[in-house]
């Protein structure tokens, strides 16, 4: 079976995506779609020409490799961002597989992200288009769930267990915890963003705590935050 796990950055998905890679019958895929949202917008990421030099940019190839089939029963589990879907992307492969929203509270997300990159505007952080394609799906009767990192981080057994039983896969204890270190699926992007969780061997524990949003980023944050509030009444 084919995952389609949709985030915006700074949002727990690399740790999800080690989870999942630990299985022994799941391969994964860093998202996919990377370089092509660089070489479409010519935004000034970090590694930005290197990206774009070393991963696909077309979007037939990109396709191709995304929808390919599985054997022998192996999960593809795919680590997408949702702001890399951009004008012109096309969407009609979403019935290829199971998608999933991982979402998280955007005062958490805005300063995770300030910390790596500049926040222009709310695409940066893909709320928006979360919310759009998860409309989409939603509105074309297409299997979904919505899960919250921060109810993952707050009990990983049993979130992780209910995940799993909603996509009908089994659940192993190998998802929670997995070898330190890189590795050679993480897209090459890891030196800037993965420095903690190639640090870490299991999900971080939960810390309750308020975050401040620095008041120049008060209008992403409200929005984001009406996308969120949204989205997350349908959180397993």
């Amino acid at each position: 079976m084919i995952i389609f796990m949709w985030s915006g950055p700074r949002n727990l998905s690399t740790a999800l995506m080690r989870s999942f890679e630990n299985r022994n019958d799941t391969k994964v895929i860093d998202e996919p779609f990377y370089a092509y949202y660089l070489k479409k917008t010519q935004l000034d990421h970090p590694m930005k020409n290197e990206i774009i030099n070393y991963y696909p940019t077309s979007q037939k190839q990109i396709l191709k490799i995304i929808t390919s089939k599985t054997h022998n029963n192996e999960i593809f589990y795919q680590k997408h961002m949702t702001h890399h879907i951009i004008k012109n992307t096309r969407l009609d492969w979403l019935n290829n597989g199971y998608n999933c929203f991982l979402i998280r509270h955007p005062a958490k997300v805005i300063n995770s992200y300030i910390k790596k990159n500049n926040l222009l505007s709310i695409d940066d952080i893909g709320f928006k288009k979360q919310y759009e394609i998860f409309n989409m799906i939603k509105k074309d009767k297409i299997k979904y769930l919505v899960v919250n990192a921060d109810t993952i981080l707050q009990d990983p057994l049993k979130t992780l267990k209910k995940l799993c039983k909603i996509l009908k896969i089994r659940f192993t204890k190998k998802m929670l915890s997995w070898p330190k270190g890189k590795r050679s699926s993480d897209g090459i992007w890891s030196t800037v963003w993965y420095k903690n969780v190639e640090l870490s061997n299991t999900f971080s524990k939960y810390k309750k705590e308020k975050y401040y949003v620095p008041k120049k980023y008060n209008d992403i944050y409200e929005e984001s935050l009406k996308y969120y509030n949204e989205m997350n009444q349908y959180s397993i």
